[in-house]
């Protein structure tokens, strides 16, 4: 029987094989006390099971093939580190050692406590780091329940099935030659989606129902770009795919010759295409895909699951590995973005602040401004770091002028101690912000005289505007960045910035989407920022884009036209 399920696309690409459905062993998590004289050895026994599944993760990581994206070695990393985290590692050692819980349900309370942390989290990718705390954690308890890791098929022309996918599976995967892979739960922002779109493995994840309706043996077609999957089609159907598989190819193909190319339109307009990255790791894909610089550098990475706040020291390498990786190329270190729904593990703090609605809450540069012991440190290592290439710090979350004038007093205090300390640093350092609250961007002009820069946030802009969670699937069908309002804001805040002489960027998810690349063109915007992946592709579309065409096509959208076209559609624009 022939039938179509839809999911979200997680990397793109058209794949035809054999399914291989993965059943997951069901984990029966026992809650007990331990004799209190038992409970030394019950806290070895979970140190012994945190070791073995280091012991796991340190086998795929050896058994990667040295032409191998780094990406690959990345995400394994990230998830053995997770394993020595206090949060996975110390609390369900005490709970096993002062309370006498057994280790497994130590471990599964302290997991179900940071995944409702996680699940609060306003930003995608940062929510999307839940699955890597299920998939670390089930790893382990696995050992401590006595539930064998099962074994990944491999073949030629196979395409697995699971309800979930970690990226130690995606890495063996690879090395089996699979095709791609399909999951019922995911997102596109997950470790394992990233490093699938690294690898080249086209896959589907969040079809809830893909491994309860498809039998191994399954003729499946995995398009990975609309998020469908086909199951036993029909030979004409096959046949379409196989030509559209070709297609893509030859898009690949054109878009590595093109790589070098400048990022410029039909008739000559240039333009400026940076990358978002979230770790100083990701600059070696930042070179690859031949971007400007970094249009964002998320700081986050410093403050997330650790108990304590990092040093000025530490913060200071972390921005130096990328500024000297990129030797002269541009760096935007966004200031540290965290709060009431970016899992701060800081629990008096949250004690103190909790709210309902945290993504209105106290986070971005207003949380900072209140807790200058951390910020302070921040704004001192970003400074030092502006002394070895062109660096630019980015504000987030700003909704007044108040707060601007506030960090620029701040930064004038900083960069006089640094002069007494005997560093160096960059005394023009650029500050700019981030327009992501509405009524900011309605008052662009205002903040263009203070801001020496401004970059959108179109992921809160939207849903700020349009009061839509874009993480609620009862609402998410409303996140509409074509909506008039949104366009309209944007327009606004390019128009300011062109006005007052100061760069205008964009770094939400529609600089990313080349099939609104020539309306933004059309709306005056020259500068994107996404993740580097993204780069060649709008490359591409600014290439073939007539920016003359472009302004026609954005004054009928601003006047209400009905183009017929949607964000996916970029050939009809």
């Amino acid at each position: 029987m022939s039938f179509e399920i839809s999911g979200i696309p997680a990397a793109a690409g058209i794949a035809i094989g054999t399914a291989v459905v993965l059943e997951a062993a069901a984990l029966d998590i026992p809650e007990y006390l331990v004799e209190p004289g038992a409970a030394t050895a019950e806290a070895e026994r979970l140190r012994r099971a945190l070791g073995l599944a280091r012991e796991e993760l340190l086998r795929v990581r050896e058994a990667i093939p040295g032409d191998a994206p780094q990406d690959t070695r990345l995400f394994i990393d990230a998830h053995l580190l997770m394993l020595d985290d206090p949060a996975l590692r110390d609390r369900p050692l005490r709970l096993v050692l002062n309370e006498h819980r057994n280790a497994a349900w130590a471990l599964h309370h302290e997991r179900e406590r940071l995944l409702e942390i996680f699940e609060r989290m306003e930003d995608a990718y940062l929510r999307a780091k839940r699955e890597d705390i299920l998939q670390v954690t089930d790893r382990v308890l696995r050992h401590l329940v006595g539930v064998r890791t099962p074994e990944l098929p491999v073949g030629e022309e196979r395409i697995i099935v699971a309800a979930e996918m970690s990226p130690a599976d995606t890495v063996l995967l690879k090395q089996g030659k699979v095709l791609a892979w399909v999951t019922d739960f995911g997102a596109s922002t997950s470790h394992s989606a990233i490093l699938a779109r690294s690898l080249g493995l086209p896959a589907v994840v969040g079809t809830h129902i893909a491994s309860r309706l498809l039998r191994t043996g399954d003729t499946v077609i995995v398009d990975g770009e609309q998020g469908t999957v086909l199951v036993n089609p029909d030979p004409m159907l096959l046949e379409q795919y196989r030509e559209l598989q070709a297609q893509r190819l030859r898009r690949l193909q054109l878009l590595e010759e093109q790589r070098g190319l400048p990022a410029v339109t039909r008739d000559g307009l240039s333009l400026h295409l940076y990358a978002n990255i979230e770790l100083p790791e990701d600059v070696d894909w930042v070179l690859r895909s031949n971007a400007e610089g970094v249009g964002l550098f998320r700081s986050e990475f410093l403050f997330m699951n650790r108990a304590d706040s990092p040093g000025e020291e530490e913060q200071f390498q972390a921005f130096s590995q990328v500024i000297k990786a990129l030797g002269g190329a541009p760096v935007t270190i966004r200031s540290v973005d965290v709060g009431a729904d970016k899992g701060l593990r800081d629990d008096e703090f949250r004690a103190a602040h909790g709210v309902l609605n945290p993504a209105l809450g106290l986070r971005g540069l207003r949380l900072c401004l209140r807790r200058p012991e951390w910020f302070r440190p921040h704004l001192r290592a970003i400074l030092r770091a502006s002394a070895l290439g062109p660096v630019r710090l980015m504000l987030p979350m700003v909704s007044s002028l108040v707060e601007l004038q506030q960090t620029r007093a701040l930064l004038a205090q900083i960069q006089e101690e640094l002069r007494r300390d005997g560093h160096s640093f960059d005394p023009r350092l650029p500050v700019g912000i981030m327009v992501e609250v509405p009524a900011v961007a309605m008052a662009a002009h205002s903040f263009a005289r203070d801001a020496d820069f401004f970059s959108i946030g179109t992921n809160d802009l939207i849903q700020y505007a349009l009061a839509v969670d874009r993480g609620d699937d009862d609402v998410n069908a409303l996140f509409d960045p074509l909506h008039i309002g949104v366009l309209a804001m944007i327009q606004h805040t390019i128009a300011a910035g062109q006005t007052a002489g100061i760069p205008v960027a964009m770094c939400g998810e529609m600089a990313a989407n080349p099939a609104l690349t020539p309306l933004l063109i059309g709306l005056g915007l020259r500068e994107f920022s996404m993740f580097p992946g993204a780069v060649p592709e709008v490359k591409a579309q600014i290439r073939q884009t007539s920016a003359a065409e472009a302004r026609v096509l954005a004054l009928r959208v601003l006047a209400g036209e009905d183009l017929g076209w949607s964000p996916d559609q970029s050939e009809n624009i």
